[in-house]
């Protein structure tokens, strides 16, 4: 054998066998020497250790096809396949494996590392010490009841601040624009309110750093207002509050910071931690104060970004155009997005042909924070959809794949439904435990009643978390927010409408009506005592002293016992207890009366007893017995 064929065999560097073989005083001539069986030997037992040190670490990233994994394994394609033949298991060279196949294959290759299987789309991100971290723009998005100025106000500061212009004076609108000022830049979100804002979320993507929250100072907080500022609690975003339309006669600037404090938004002059700005979109006022507070807003959360990387980001829109085909506007998060970039958004993927800024101009790159509409892919992706660069077709085209065959198994799997009944499967094990809850009632009074009283029901191993609450009939808006925040809605004498029913089992969300207060107290309280966890006490079943050793060949040791208490049964759980310390825990592993094997030995009997992987027993320890049993807590 040649030292390279040595070298491929024990994964090693050819460099590294001529080395060592310098060290053991063996001269070579290159890595095509050949080497006697007597040296292989020695080098093998050599690089013993690092082999199987880089056995045990070996990494495969999912997908990849059947000669690519044989390659890895330094086997031929064909060998490979052939032993997957014998195992039942049928692939062609060029098919692409996911997670689940490998497991398959590696069950029945007896590999003897230890594999590692990372799939593409859980690559970890780089490490923070790698990342070379810079300061980027705030995404801002506009949230609010209808008519209280949020489009207006978005128009002004574009009209005001953005100075470029199409051909014929008419602003590019790609859905999302910057606003560059003499402090820093301000990138803006054009979403069609909370609910889009929300659904965004719900397939993956949190593109908005602040929301601003549009309250028309003649009108104050309404429904929507509330809906939009949970909606944006539950995504974990500061709010900035903006009291529009101040110019207006029967403006009450103070009535909105009333309504403001007693939903936890507290304005800042109150001692409160909530920007408050008044503005109008109609005279402009206040709105350089707004900006301004929100470049102080981004400063506090210390926002940074890598632009050196490949990008990343989200898509805000699409749409075909019937003279540039498929056009995505996407938000950059992160990396810098470049003309004839490989791009994949969901299943689709394509090579960038134009990358066109929100003023329409043709430019070669984006950074961090940019909204920019790009040109190439194969297909329309929807909103919220997270993009990434990869670093070539063949890549892309390995993911979408995967992702193709994960929509085909996810359709085939029911989805899970989130009830109070089966809550306690969904939630995490975590110390903190919570059951969110959208609330819904048909009066002010009966929601008061129903919030408090289950409010509650909420203990310090588990808490009641409603994350949305107000009076009305159960809207989309609702389910999309429960969908994204895995709630459960409960509606009291109102019902839901047909598109939110329709929507509700589309996304899996229970809603539970009730006319009655005290049956929704009573169902959410039986959820929560499910979702305790259960305290697990041991029942001693048997205890017998060990008296006689005997020594069995094949079998072990074998205690000779007589039982004082209880019943020793083959199949219980047992503790080995030697001067009252418990010096094993585990199970019998042979019981016997007169060499017979019995199942169970009663009081007043004796018996022998083998304990599995365990033969150090002395006369004068006891053999305890026990099974495990699970005890519902109850909420006190």
């Amino acid at each position: 054998m040649r030292i390279h064929q040595l070298a491929k065999k024990l994964n090693l560097d050819s460099k590294k066998i001529i080395k060592k073989l310098k060290e053991l005083g063996v001269e070579v001539k290159s890595h095509m020497s050949s080497l006697d069986e007597d040296t292989i030997e020695i080098l093998k037992e050599e690089f013993k250790g690092s082999v199987s040190k880089r056995e045990k670490e070996k990494k495969i990233r999912v997908p990849l096809t059947v000669r690519e994994l044989a390659g890895l394994l330094n086997i031929k394609a064909n060998e490979l396949i052939k032993k997957l033949m014998k195992a039942n298991i049928f692939v062609t060279v060029n098919q692409p494996l996911d997670k689940a196949n490998l497991r398959e294959i590696f069950e029945h290759l007896n590999y003897p590392g230890k594999i590692k299987i990372i799939e593409e789309e859980e690559l970890p991100e780089e490490e923070e010490g790698k990342l070379r971290l810079v300061p980027r723009p705030p995404v801002v998005t506009l949230m609010g009841h209808v008519d209280h100025g949020k489009t207006s106000l978005l128009d002004t500061i574009r009209n005001t601040y953005v100075v470029g212009k199409e051909k014929g004076g008419i602003t590019q609108h790609i859905g999302a624009y910057r606003v560059i000022l003499k402090k820093g830049t301000i990138t803006f979100l054009d979403t069609p309110g909370h609910q889009a804002f929300t659904a965004m979320r719900a397939r993956g993507a949190n593109a908005s750093d602040i929301v601003i929250l549009v309250i028309a100072a003649n009108e104050g907080v309404k429904p929507q207002t509330i809906e939009a500022i949970d909606h944006a609690r539950a995504a974990n975003v500061p709010i900035v509050v903006a009291i529009n339309k101040i110019d207006l006669p029967d403006a009450d600037i103070e009535g909105v910071k009333k309504d403001l404090q007693r939903l936890d938004l507290t304005p800042e002059e109150w001692g409160g931690k909530t920007i408050v700005v008044g503005v109008s979109a109609k005279t402009k006022q206040g709105i350089d104060e707004l900006l301004e507070m929100l470049l102080l807003e981004a400063e506090m959360l210390e926002l940074k970004a890598d632009p050196s990387r490949l990008a990343r980001g989200v898509v805000i829109e699409g749409m075909i155009s019937p003279h540039r085909g498929i056009v995505t506007t996407v938000l950059v998060q992160t990396g810098t997005l470049k003309l004839g970039d490989i791009v994949v958004v969901d299943c689709y993927y394509g090579k960038i042909k134009a990358i066109i800024d929100d003023q329409g101009r043709g430019i070669k790159e984006a950074g961090p924070a940019m909204p920019v509409e790009i040109l190439g892919l194969s297909g329309l992706p929807q909103a919220g959809d997270p993009f990434r660069v990869v670093p070539d077709e063949k890549k892309a085209k390995q993911i979408c794949w995967l992702r193709q065959e994960r929509k085909r198994k996810e359709r085939l799997t029911p989805k899970q439904k989130i009830t109070l009944e089966s809550f306690s499967q969904q939630v995490e094990q975590k110390k903190a435990k919570e059951l969110k809850l959208i609330v819904k009632a048909d009066v002010q009074g009966s929601l008061e009643a129903l919030v408090e009283s289950l409010n509650k029901l909420s203990t310090d191993k588990i808490k009641v978390n409603i994350i949305h609450q107000t009076t009305g009939g159960i809207n989309e808006s609702d389910i999309i927010l429960a969908a994204v925040s895995n709630a459960v809605v409960i509606g009291f004498h109102i019902r839901a409408s047909l598109k939110a029913e329709e929507l509700a089992r589309q996304e899996g969300v229970e809603i539970k009506l009730y006319d009655v207060i005290y049956e929704a107290i009573a169902d959410v309280k039986a959820s929560l005592e499910g979702l305790l966890e259960p305290i697990v006490k041991e029942i001693v079943t048997g205890k017998a002293e060990v008296r006689q050793l005997f020594k069995v060949s094949k079998i072990g040791t074998v205690a000779g016992c007589f039982v004082h208490k209880g019943k020793i049964n083959r199949n219980d759980l047992v503790h080995l207890i030697r001067n009252d310390i418990v010096i094993y825990e585990g199970r019998i592993k042979s019981l016997k009366r007169f060499k017979e094997d019995v199942r169970e030995v009663e009081q007043g009997f004796e018996c022998g007893i083998g304990l599995q992987n365990y033969d150090d027993i002395k006369v004068g320890d006891f053999i305890e017995t026990y099974k495990k049993e699970e005890i519902a807590q109850k909420l006190e």
